[in-house]
């Protein structure tokens, strides 16, 4: 019950940090963390799209690089071919340096 409430802070937290960084993109509705099986999924609404489209990460990871906590995120798959070709080859795989609070949170 604890991880899910965390999950749950986390997931709100994370979903307005990116909304901040993706704006010029489109806005991220949704998103979803589930740190003990190391999935998220995020539901957006991008621009130029009509519809919603759906992103699900497996097998993410939080490392420690010096004194930064980053994110590599695993396999992506995502419900638009374009951007599941996008995320495969910019995406998955690639360090993301975390805020201090978010990679205390995941």
């Amino acid at each position: 019950m604890f991880r899910a409430a965390k999950d749950a802070l986390a997931s709100e937290a994370a979903r307005r940090y990116l909304n901040g960084l993706v704006a010029r993109y489109g806005e991220v509705n949704e998103l979803r963390i589930d740190s003990k099986n190391k999935t998220m999924c995020a539901v957006c609404r991008l621009e130029g799209e009509a519809e919603p489209v759906a992103i699900d990460v497996a097998e993410y990871e939080i490392q420690a690089v010096g004194k930064d906590k980053v994110l590599r995120l695993g396999t992506c798959r995502c419900s638009r071919p374009w951007l599941q070709n996008l995320l495969t080859d910019f995406v998955r795989g690639r360090e993301i340096k975390l805020p201090g609070w978010a990679a205390a949170a995941l």
